[in-house]
C-alpha cells in the first residue's frame, strides 16, 4: 500500500503529520511526501520544513491521498499542476482525504462535487461553490472521500481510518501507542463554544475574508 502526503508551499504542518503519524502506522505500507518539485517544503509559518521524496509525477498510484490545509489555498486552487494531479490519481484511489482547507484543493479538482465535505470552520462556505455539501462535523464520510475539519481533526482521521482499513483493534492500539486522549486545557475548540470575542476576531483576520 502507498500513501501520498501532498506537500506545497505554506501548507499547515499538523494537517500533514497527524494523519501520516497515524496512517502511518500500518504495516506493509510506504509513504511518500510528494510535490511538485523534490526537497524541503516550507510550512504556513516558514520555520518548519517538510521533505518531497516524489515529483507529482513520479506518484501515479497511490492507494491513499492525503491533501494538508493551509492559510492560503486558493494558491493551489489555481495551481493546474496540482488539481491535475489529483483528477488522475483519484482514479485508482482506495481513500481521498484532506484535513482542514486540503478540501478546497479537493473540491477545486472537481472531486467533492454532490458530496458531502467539511473544513476548517472559517472556511466550510468556501465548499458550496464547487457543489459540495458543507457540514460542521469534525470527520466526514462520504464514498472514499474523507474530509476532516481544522487542523487537529487530522489525527481523528487517520485513527478512524486506521480502523476502517486495519480493524478497530489494531486503530485502537495505535491510539494507546500515541497516548491520544484529549484533555484540553480550554473549552474552546469549535466556534460554538469559543467566546464569542474570539470568534469575531478570528473572523476578522481570517485570510478568507478577501475571497
Amino acid at each position: 500500500m502507498q500513501i501520498a502526503v501532498l506537500l506545497y508551499d505554506h501548507f499547515t504542518a499538523l494537517d500533514a503529520i497527524g494523519p501520516f503519524d497515524t496512517l502511518g502506522r500500518l504495516q506493509d505500507v510506504e509513504t511518500v511526501f510528494v510535490s511538485e518539485r523534490p526537497g524541503p517544503v516550507r510550512t504556513d509559518n516558514g520555520a518548519l520544513a517538510l521533505v518531497a521524496d516524489k515529483t507529482l509525477d513520479e506518484v501515479t498510484r497511490p492507494d491513499i491521498v492525503i491533501v494538508p490545509g493551509g492559510p492560503y489555498p486558493e494558491r493551489e486552487m489555481d495551481n493546474p499542476a496540482v488539481l491535475d494531479w489529483l483528477r488522475a490519481v483519484d482514479a485508482t484511489t482506495t481513500w481521498t482525504t484532506s484535513v482542514c482547507t486540503g478540501s478546497l484543493l479537493l473540491a477545486a479538482a472537481g472531486l467533492l462535487d454532490g458530496r458531502r465535505a467539511t473544513s476548517h470552520w472559517l472556511y466550510l462556505d468556501r465548499l458550496r461553490p464547487f457543489g459540495a455539501e458543507p457540514t460542521g462535523e469534525r470527520v466526514v464520510y462520504d464514498g472514499k472521500y474523507v474530509t476532516a475539519a481544522g487542523v487537529s481533526s487530522g489525527i481523528d482521521m487517520g485513527l478512524g481510518l486506521l480502523g476502517k482499513i486495519a480493524g478497530d483493534t489494531y486503530a485502537q492500539t495505535v491510539q494507546l501507542m500515541c497516548e491520544y486522549d484529549p484533555q484540553p486545557p480550554y473549552d474552546a475548540g469549535s466556534p460554538e463554544k469559543a467566546p464569542a470575542s474570539i470568534v469575531a476576531a478570528l473572523r476578522a483576520i481570517n485570510p478568507a475574508r478577501a475571497s
